[in-house]
């Protein structure tokens, strides 16, 4: 047994920080965590999301075990949640992430991940739901265990979330700039969704919690009071908006937002003919019957048209840069280009969840959308590749070509498209809906939309029509609203009012009173009792409210805020900008104030990714720039080319194999089979152990590694969060996996474990009843965790290979592969190396295997792996061969002695046993052939004779197997045959080397030891201890096969020592002992990986702080400098000095009390700075004879490796350069004044 090395030094990761605990700031209120974070109204999301999980998994879980109801309210809500969880996720990928990745790299694009992999998840649930009518036998208990995994999936995402996401962004960016993410995050949701997803927000908090939540909303929503009504309109709900509440007992902010709502509704414009209020846009100002003979449906026919001279102006465009050759307004281009085909998207969008099911659902599109969306995926790459690129590329003319060709491409799909949907859906909308239902088909098709889009679309659209087609469109618009969204119409016809060149107000003559009237109503409400038509707004801040949304946050509540301090008007001033208004009504609605580019965030000009979304209820992202790996078909294929970190990722094949094994078995388990809970429980362990050692390597190896590149940092940390969740899943099966082990085996007691269904135990007390429904239940909450840890599992290994893996391709060397390969192997232990090569390598294919094993062998061809490896699997053929019948063994041993006698038939080998029966006359004839043989070299003659000359000697020192045969049989003659004490008086069994309880028999002699030590100590040979087969135990002294245990039947196992090696055949009771696979040597120490790993260049253990030791190849496979004794194999302490040699650390002692310098290489052992010093002191003080002043002597130093010149001395000479005095004379003095 051999001692590792020790040292020091370990990878420390970076400080993390610091998690947001969700559950203590909302039972705690915001007051209780920072509640001026606007980043924190999150949370509220988060727990609504959470308690719709964990109802919606309840009911299915119910439904499994015998409380069957109607599917389809469940189905409902599964779907409504489907649809808040994907516009949540889509949100946070288009504005919360792209901040993020500015301020903090390489964080944000695994989360986005992990929203793929949830929207899959929702997808097969919903595949499961339609299902159900097919295979209702496995349906509910597949919905249950189903719905608990898009639980945990869901969960832990959001968990991490709120431990990295949240306090990066807390801490990244100010309460401005967090107000204003929020506001953005609001504003690319859908219209329609928010209006159901504010009040179910509300709904599913608790009444402090949505007090808290409307503290939150008051100061991320800009002031502007129009908005403010639109989302707190949204947050009431549409069955409870005209109900007024007490501001009673409620704070002053609750109070404010509350009568804002009801004062919002009170406000009477001046011009309206109606004064009952309730409606800014009543129906008694648009008669329906004057409409008689048109169709609102016809404005299709108008967003055709917009977007067909949208796309062709985009054409036209494109061809003149490629005559031009002008590239520097690419990006301007792609702008427009990104905004017509998100246009596109939700026009299409619309169309799928509005006009076609409304018409009676037989028409559908979904090709026609689907090549128009891929159409523009490839338009926005090629111009990706054109900035890529760069202006001065010669491929520019290929690029632009292509442009042009992909543009008229699309032209065409489009009006094709278009066609087809005029002919085919518009006449039937004509003919089945009334005037109003058209209209709220429109108005629904709109709200499809976000509101940041609704901003910048209705300007566009309004501004390609004429003045009585722009009436016309606010009028219907006006009219499908229903009475809840009188703010939000308004905010819209405001919009649309700013595509006139005129800047004149298109809604006065449509509805009687304009925007701006509303506009000014709201914001002067709570001073005056009634409005003027237009506000006292000056000219200057009218301006400023009527621009785009591309002024600051700041600004617009600056302007407020001056609002408030400036004095009213007089009542002839309000008169004349009344009459002002009525004349030529300019719109002055407020922006959304969501384009600004304070923080950083890139324009729609700089989107990365389009995702097909038509038929999902999510929308699509279009300002995303994180995601250039999307636009690359190959993200998640690393080629064919063969990489050492390939092994790596070869472990997740096997991981899915168990983890599919688990899935599907432990739906077996309810049956009561003792044979597959014994399986599937050693199944389990099996992979909890390997999965363990898996995410250990990356933790400790990989990460550091990764993270130890400047374009990497952050990478991995939302992968170690993995592993933490990952574990405790692990655990929590653990544990139930235990209790419905021991409920079976109660079960098994009473003879009850045949069948386990209710069915065949009616006759049964109630105590195993109970039982019985407990036992089902555990095996339902079993069935339904290992679905779930399945789903987690695989999702966190594909996010690996998609994200992780290519990043070693692009950032790590061949050779630095190799090191990582090599550090992850040698800190696996042999024990845990045994199991997990069968385990992987039955995964893989025989051509994946071969590769595995080669880039194995490449990385420990400095050690002794193969060989262990080869022991391994003979033992494994030997273990696997004593299992065999006692039938089979005889028959097979009888061929192998027939072949073994045909064998010998054929040829004779002789062996020393016929060195005995060879006379003289036969020993000089061999002799003289050889002497005759012409083909022998003369020195290879000398040797086989002089061999032949002294065979009879030879022969003479061996020993005869048929005598060791029979010594064998006679226990008696077998030297040794006694028990021996390592403490005589305690009577502890063993050796002045090991405590053990046991003695070998020697192969080479046959005689008993206790130790190869204690046989070399007094024979003149040494002892393979390998080769042992035989052991006697102390206690019976039996002799017999070797093993952990006494086979004798009265020891009764008697253990021989607690650690037994069966290749090394080394036993030891008292000592942390563990075999290295690479040294393939039984060590000291608790084992790879824990306080020791195994160098793969300098083939030797190190201690596990060494990492950042100097490697010398194979340099431990050399002898002591000092005594001589073979250090690889040495079981005394082993030094490693800095040059990167190695010495005994007993013999390091000694030789430093007379030396500083390494005997090998002779550099010096350590910082020999003080005694440097010294010397420099000593020979300042010494003054040379004047004939030795000037003289100089040339030098070589061990230390830097460098020539140069010294002033004579005697003894000492210091290198120029460095500073050291391990220097040597090389050259004799001469006389030169220039000398240092």
């Amino acid at each position: 047994m051999a001692s590792p090395l020790d040292g020091g030094g370990v990878a420390v990761l970076p400080n993390s920080v610091n998690k947001v605990d969700s559950s203590s700031v909302l039972n705690g209120g915001l007051k209780c965590s920072k509640p001026e974070s606007p980043i924190l109204i999150f949370l509220f999301f988060h727990k609504a999301i959470r308690n719709e999980l964990d109802a919606l998994h309840r009911l299915a879980v119910a439904f499994a075990t015998g409380n069957r109801s109607d599917i389809k309210p469940l189905s409902g809500r599964y779907h409504f949640l489907s649809s808040m969880y994907r516009h949540h996720c889509n949100a946070e990928d288009e504005v919360i992430f792209p901040a993020l990745d500015i301020r903090v790299k390489n964080v944000a694009q695994t989360y986005s991940l992990e929203h793929k992999g949830e929207s899959n998840l929702f997808d097969h649930l919903f595949e499961l739901l339609n299902s159900s009518i097919n295979n209702v036998e496995s349906f509910p208990k597949e919905l249950a265990s189903c719905t608990g995994a898009l639980q945990t999936s869901v969960s832990q995402h959001m968990a991490k979330e709120e431990e990295q996401v949240f306090p990066l962004l807390i801490e990244k960016f100010s309460l401005e700039e967090q107000a204003s993410l929020v506001w953005q995050f609001l504003c690319s949701i859908p219209v329609n969704m928010m209006a159901e997803f504010l009040p179910w927000l509300s709904a599913s908090i608790s009444p402090d919690e949505s007090q808290d939540l409307r503290n939150c909303l008051i100061k991320i929503v800009p002031e502007e009071k129009l908005l403010q009504k639109v989302v707190f309109t949204w947050m009431e709900g549409r069955s409870s908006i005209n109900t007024v509440e007490t501001c009673a007992d409620h704070s002053q902010v609750q109070c404010s937002s509350r009568a804002l709502t009801h004062q919002l509704e009170k406000v009477n414009c001046a011009c309206e003919s109606t004064t009952t209020g309730k409606r800014k846009h009543s129906g008694s100002m648009i008669d329906v019957s004057d409409t008689t003979g048109t169709h609102p449906i016809d404005e299709i026919l108008l967003w055709h048209s917009a977007i067909k001279k949208e796309l062709s102006e985009i054409a036209v465009e494109t061809r003149k840069i490629q005559h031009s050759e002008d590239f520097t307004n690419l990006s301007a281009f792609n702008e427009r280009f990104q905004f017509i085909a998100e246009v596109c998207i939700f026009h299409s969008i619309a169309e799928d969840k509005v006009i076609f099911p409304a018409v009676d659902g037989e028409f559908s599109f979904f090709q026609e959308h689907a090549e128009e969306e891929s159409q523009f995926n490839d338009f926005r790459r090629l111009i990706e590749s054109i900035q890529s690129e760069g202006a001065s590329s010669n491929s520019d003319v290929e690029f632009y070509s292509k442009l042009c060709i992909h543009a008229d491409h699309i032209m065409e799909t489009i009006q094709r498209h278009f066609h087809n949907e005029e002919v085919q859906v518009l006449p039937l909308a004509r003919k089945h809906f009334s005037f109003r239902r058209q209209c709220e088909l429109l108005y629904q098709s709109l709200c499809m939309m976000p509101l940041k889009l609704i901003e910048r679309v209705l300007p566009w659209l309004v501004g390609s029509l004429t003045e009585d087609e722009a009436k016309t469109f606010q009028r219907n618009m006006q009219l499908a609203a229903p009475a809840t969204d009188s703010a939000l119409v308004t905010l819209f016809c405001g919009w649309a009012c700013k595509a006139r060149n005129e800047g004149l107000c298109l809604s006065s003559s449509a509805s009687g009173c304009c925007p701006a009237q509303r506009l000014s109503d709201i914001e002067e409400n709570i001073v005056r009792p009634s409005c003027a038509c237009a506000s006292a707004l000056s000219n200057r801040h009218c301006s400023v409210l009527a621009e785009s949304g591309g002024n600051k946050r700041s600004v617009k509540r600056n302007i407020l805020e001056s609002h408030k301090n400036e004095d009213l008007p007089e009542t002839s001033e309000t008169e004349n900008i009344q009459k002002q208004c009525c004349s030529a009504r300019s719109c002055c609605v407020p922006g959304l104030g969501v384009s600004s580019n304070n923080l950083g965030l890139s324009s729609l000009s700089t989107a990365k990714s389009l995702r097909s979304l038509s038929f999902c209820s999510s929308a699509p992202s279009l300002n995303s720039s994180l995601f250039i790996w999307e636009t690359e078909s190959s993200s998640c294929n690393v080629g064919s080319t063969q990489r050492p970190i390939d092994t790596i990722f070869k472990f997740h094949k096997a991981i899915r194999k168990d983890l599919e094994y688990l899935d599907v078995e432990s739906g077996k388990l309810s049956d009561g089979d003792e044979t597959i809970l014994r399986q599937f429980n050693g199944r389990f362990r099996l992979l909890w152990g390997l999965y363990r050692a898996h995410s250990n390597a990356e933790d400790d190896i990989v990460f550091p590694a990764l993270e130890s590149k400047e374009a990497l940092h952050n990478v991995s940390h939302s992968y170690m969060l993995d592993h933490k969740q990952e574990e405790q899943l692990f655990e929590d099966i653990s544990c139930v996996l235990s209790e419905f082990s021991v409920l079976h085996e109660a079960l098994q007691m009473t003879h009850m474990s045949d069948n386990l269904s209710e069915s065949n135990f009616g006759t049964s007390d109630a105590n195993t009843s109970d039982d019985i429904k407990k036992y089902n239940e555990l095996a339902t909450k079993l069935q339904g965790m290992c679905k779930s840890i399945r789903v987690t599992l695989d999702q966190h290994l594909f996010r690996e290979e998609c994200e992780l893996w290519p990043l070693f391709g692009r950032h790590f060397t061949v050779e630095e592969q190799d090191k990582i390969v090599g550090r992850i192997i040698g800190t696996t232990g042999a024990e845990v190396l045994q199991s997990m090569l069968p385990w992987v390598t039955s995964a893989l294919t025989q051509d994946e295997q071969n590769k595995m094993m080669d880039i194995w062998k490449q990385a420990t061809k400095n050690t002794m792996f193969n060989e262990w490896l080869s022991e391994c699997w003979k033992e494994s053929r030997v273990s696997t061969a004593q299992t065999e019948t006692s039938d089979h063994s005889t028959s097979r041993r009888g061929a192998e002695y027939q072949e073994s006698l045909d064998h010998n038939d054929q040829m004779f080998k002789p062996g020393w046993k016929d060195i005995f029966r060879m006379n003289q006359n036969e020993l000089e004839s061999e002799i003289r052939k050889v002497y005759r043989d012409s083909t022998l070299d003369p020195r290879r003659k000398a040797y086989l004779v002089q061999n032949l000359l002294t065979s009879r000697w030879i022969a003479a020192q061996q020993k005869s197997p048929k005598a060791l045969s029979e010594g064998s049989s006679n226990s008696v003659e077998i030297e040794g045959l006694s028990p021996s004490f390592q403490d005589p008086e305690e009577h502890v069994f063993g050796c002045e080397h090991y405590k053990r309880n046991c003695k070998l028999r020697a192969a080479c002699c046959g005689k008993l030891f206790t130790c190869r030590f204690c046989h070399d100590n007094v024979s003149d040979h040494s002892m393979d201890r390998k080769a042992t087969s035989e052991i006697m135990c102390m206690r019976c002294l039996n002799i017999q096969p070797i093993g952990p245990i006494c086979m004798t039947p009265s020891c009764n196992g008697f253990s021989m020592a607690k650690y037994y090696c069966n290749i090394c055949k080394f036993f030891d009771d008292e000592r942390n002992v563990y075999h290295c696979p690479f040294c393939n040597l039984c060590r000291v120490g608790r084992g790879l990986g824990i306080d020791y790993f195994h160098c793969m260049k300098c083939n030797c253990c190190l201690g596990i702080k060494s990492a950042s030791h100097k490697c010398l190849e194979k340099g431990l496979e050399m002898n002591c400098p000092i005594c001589c004794d073979d250090l690889f194999t040495s079981s005394a302490t082993v030094r490693a000095l800095p040059c990167g040699h190695y010495m005994h650390s007993a013999c390091f002692q000694a030789y430093t009390c007379n030396h500083y310098t390494c005997p090998i290489c002779s550099k010096s052992l350590g910082d020999m700075a003080v005694y440097f010093g010294m010397l420099d002191a000593l020979l300042a003080a010494e003054e040379l004879p004047e004939e030795y002043k000037d003289r100089c002597q040339d030098i070589l130093c061990h230390d830097c490796n460098r020539k140069g010149t010294s002033r004579f001395h005697w003894l000492y000479h210091k290198c120029g350069f460095c500073g050291s005095y391990n220097t040597r004379v090389i050259k004799c003095e001469t006389s030169n004044s220039s000398c240092s």
